[in-house]
């Protein structure tokens, strides 16, 4: 099941996908609410004409626009780049992108279009969602639901329905700061997951966190090493619901994305009734630039401390190494990358197909980018390259 939530039962048409021109995005015609969904959107067809502005139109939904060039930026390097993702490509691995929007000083001065991407439609996320969810754990603390030494309770102590008796050795020492950094030391075989989905009754509400921590091989003290999972995620998910009032379905829709003009997106329900966590949002992508403004803004939206700032610092820290070049946060990635033999630092949400969110905080510097590839594709590597160097030139 999807939640969908709309501004409006139909978003209106406008089939002209043209090159450059302001005020005309590309859109997809008569889409209604029940659309949104992942499977929906691998049946758009691709646009025949790429949509590129570099003077994004100024829509009312709570982002200040500006021109490429004008505004910032290296307009010629910056075009060349995004021509060369929209030609053609037949391989499924990369060459798949949809959608590239970049964020200078505050404003939305490039906005662009190909293949799937549409401006009014929701596009699927995968890990990303782990980064919004991150995010709804710091606007609970920002609203007083949970302090930040809240994070460093066992994730049990908020799961009141939990029957601690039947949990595996160690598993009621697990913490909300360990899971949000995929450290819980969670291990569940793959046999005992295949039988235990068999058994979605017993999943619903907490009867999910109660399954991973049930079935878990036991956790030594200390044993609490990296590993990237969907189990961490369910359980930050389970102590949103637990503590904020109402669910945290309704939480997340009217205390973190609402007040940011995000209304239009999809968020998929988990085996437990409460939203997914590891996977499973669908949101604009202009949306996905509001994500990584609050970001590069310290948890501030429009003048307002929307997120904790200790909580924002915090989540896209470099707390665990995951690699040579690789750090984690709570959910968010944190890569120091050498650009023209210079070190600069960014901040990233992933998500496998080719979801991106780049945040270089020294180059006030905000890009998204939507795709479908298989896999990472190659972007990950080749955007910085080709997109901090136009700006990096603003500070010489």
């Amino acid at each position: 099941m999807i939640k969908i939530f709309l501004t409006s039962t139909l978003i209106f048409l406008h089939h002209s996908f043209l090159l450059g021109v302001n005020g005309l995005t590309a859109e997809i015609t008569d889409l209604n609410a029940k659309d949104i969904s992942f499977q929906k959107e691998k049946e758009l067809p691709y646009l025949k004409k790429p949509f590129i502005s570099s003077s994004p139109a100024d829509k009312n939904d709570q982002l200040n626009v500006g021109r490429l060039g004008i505004d910032g930026g290296k307009k010629e390097s910056i075009l060349k780049f995004v021509r060369k993702l929209a030609e053609p490509s037949d391989s499924p691995k990369h060459g798949k992108t949809d959608s590239l929007l970049i964020a200078h000083q505050g404003k939305l001065i490039f906005e662009s279009y190909f293949r799937r991407g549409r401006a009014n439609y929701p596009h699927y996320q995968m890990s990303i969602t782990k980064s919004y969810t991150a995010y709804a754990i710091g606007r609970a603390i920002q609203l007083g639901y949970l302090s930040m030494d809240d994070l460093h309770k066992p994730v049990v102590s908020f799961l009141k329905e939990i029957k601690p008796d039947k949990l595996a050795k160690g598993a009621d020492k697990i913490t909300l700061d360990q899971a949000m950094q995929m450290r819980s030391g969670v291990r569940l075989p793959q046999k005992k997951i295949n039988g235990i989905i068999k058994k979605p009754n017993e999943l619903k509400g907490q009867g999910q966190a109660q399954a991973y921590l049930q079935y878990t091989q036991p956790i030594q003290t200390g044993d609490t090493s990296f590993k990237y999972q969907a189990a961490d995620t369910v359980l930050t998910m389970q102590v949103l619901e637990s503590v904020v009032p109402g669910t945290a379905e309704n939480f997340i829709r009217n205390q973190l994305l609402k007040p940011m003009g995000i209304t239009n997106y999809g968020w998929q329900e988990d085996l437990s009734g409460l939203l997914k966590s590891a996977a499973g949002s669908s949101i604009l992508s202009r949306d996905m630039i509001k994500m990584g403004l609050l970001t590069l803004n310290q948890g501030k939206w429009n003048g307002k401390q929307h997120i904790s700032k200790e909580f924002v610092k915090q989540a896209t820290s470099p707390l665990v190494q995951t690699s040579p070049t690789n750090f984690y946060g709570y959910f968010w990635w944190n890569q120091t990358l050498e650009i023209g033999n210079k070190k600069y630092k960014s901040i990233q949400g992933r998500g496998a197909g080719g979801q991106f969110i780049f945040i270089f905080p020294t180059l006030d510097l905000v890009v998204a980018a939507t795709a479908h590839n298989q896999g990472m594709g190659k972007m990950l590597k080749e955007l910085p390259e080709a997109i901090a160097p136009a700006f990096i030139q603003e500070l010489k």
